[in-house]
């Protein structure tokens, strides 16, 4: 392709390169440069790319898209940012294919990967819909798993997968939107045709300024989006209301029995492993069914309901999708046990996500609830006693393990938890081998406890020094029982 025909949404600063020139590929990691490709230096949250423009040129890169002159002589096309470039080059490179589909985009601390799941869902029951799905947990066409490193891939990536997605037939792509692949620019360019916000909670405090910034962070979904389904119950929804006003996004509002709103969920009823609740819209009433339980269920529910609405995806039939909807992987997940006790594996690793888990499982529980969690390395520290606290007020037993450390000691963040339980007649216990933790949980159980496996979720890893071992808590747990029974 003509580099000129690459640049055609291109705002630039200067540019020297032949507009004429052949490129074979656009790169952006000077590590896989073979010749003939337009590097994009970006400046990375640990890297810059414009250091290694040398290193690219060497390798046989023709050009270069960057921020500053480059240092050594090479054809390059100066811009104000070279993400969001890269994001533009990228989708003219694979031949726009979001022009080709509907997308939706879901944003928020909580609930983003269950959303999206039942919201593919209802597409697929109600609409015969081939759908693509771009989440933390996978990434899908259709049926067909593919495996994902992060919740929004960086823009090339995005589009060589929505490129995919389009040609294997998919119509739709329901999208997880992290405040990171907004801020960071993965998704310019990309016209949503409904936007959904679930919630806002302290998380990635380590990447942004503060909550307001990470709250102006997720909103800019709501200017690249045609219309907007918004959890009004959330202390931040008026930054994306504001938003939304200033993109023209047409917004239906929702509430869990709190707030006037265009969706209102009324009459909730929360069960062991349900929640039923009735739909409110003007002029129409429904009564639905999920298999997930807790009130935050209820919340992911009208999110999906909202953009179903938005789709012109009748309630009733949306109503017949969620009730035949499966529980997703990692969320509030059963584990067979050998025994009178229950064992739950959830995702939670925010204090709001672990303190609505506890709420969820505190409504069902006929014995004790014992937690075991931990937190993230080179993560939002700040979090880590505030979890340690939620976690000793709505438990009654504690287990402090290690989560993904990455490049922290795990014994440093156990005693940043720890800060948070020490003003707590809850007892506790810190056991840094996870496994080991898990097997210490099962030896001791008592008839009619819950034990909550929290902050894995659907990861089959730990992340320890740069390298992901493997570790699955549904394999530790069976192996665990099987040795019991051995012994």
């Amino acid at each position: 392709m003509k580099l000129r025909n690459l640049m055609k949404d291109l705002e630039t600063v200067a540019v020297t390169a032949d507009l004429d020139m052949e490129i074979s590929d656009i790169c952006y990691d000077s590590r896989a440069v073979s010749g003939g490709e337009l590097f994009v230096a970006i400046e990375g949250l640990a890297v810059d790319g414009h250091q290694y423009i040398a290193m690219a040129v060497e390798r046989g890169a023709v050009a270069v898209v960057c921020q500053r002159v480059p240092e050594i002589a090479v054809p390059y096309i100066l811009v104000e940012d070279s993400r969001t470039a890269l994001s533009l080059l990228s989708a003219e490179y694979f031949g726009h294919p979001a022009k080709e589909m509907k997308l939706l985009g879901v944003t928020g601390t909580n609930g983003k990967t269950t959303t999206t799941l039942l919201l593919k869902s209802v597409l697929e029951q109600c609409l015969g819909a081939k759908v693509g799905l771009i989440g933390t947990n996978e990434n899908m066409i259709g049926d067909w798993i593919l495996p994902t490193d992060r919740t929004t891939p960086e823009s090339y990536v995005l589009q060589k997968l929505l490129r995919q997605m389009a040609d294997e037939g998919c119509t739709y792509v329901v999208m997880e939107v992290s405040s990171h692949a907004l801020a960071l620019s993965r998704v310019a360019g990309l016209r949503f045709a409904v936007g959904v916000f679930t919630n806002l909670s302290q998380d990635h405090l380590d990447f942004h300024k503060n909550m307001d910034d990470y709250a102006k962070a997720k909103s800019l979904l709501f200017t690249q989006s045609t219309q907007g389904v918004i959890n009004i119950d959330d202390n931040y929804a008026q930054v994306m209301l504001s938003a939304a006003r200033a993109g023209g996004c047409h917004v239906m509002s929702f509430s869990v029995d709190k707030n006037e709103a265009d969706l209102m969920a009324k009459n909730i009823r929360l069960k062991t492993g349900s929640v039923e609740f009735s739909v409110l819209v003007p002029g129409e009433i429904q009564r639905m069914v999920l298999h997930i339980p807790g009130e935050f269920s209820v919340y992911n529910a009208l999110g999906v309901v909202g953009c179903a609405c938005c789709l012109a995806i009748p309630l009733e039939k949306t109503a017949d999708a969620l009730a035949n909807a499966k529980g997703v992987r990692g969320r509030v997940e059963p584990v067979e046990t050998d025994g009178d006790y229950t064992i739950l594996i959830d995702y939670a690793h925010t204090p709001d996500a672990l303190e609505n888990v506890l709420k969820t499982v505190r409504g069902f529980a006929e014995g004790r609830v014992v937690t075991l969690f931990g937190c993230g390395g080179d993560r939002d520290k700040t979090k880590r006693p505030l979890m340690g606290e939620a976690a000793a007020r709505l438990s009654d037993v504690v287990i402090v393990s290690s989560d993904n450390p990455r490049t922290e000691v795990p014994g440093q963040i156990i005693e940043d938890i720890v800060e948070g339980l020490k003003n707590s007649e809850t007892p506790y216990v810190t056991i840094e081998d996870r496994r080991e933790a898990i097997r210490y949980a099962i030896d001791n159980h008592q008839p009619g406890d819950i034990i909550i496996l929290a902050g894995k979720g659907h990861e089959t890893y730990q992340e320890i020094q740069g390298e992901k071992h493997h570790l699955d808590e549904r394999e530790i747990v069976a192996a665990h029982l099987a040795q019991r029974k051995g012994a």
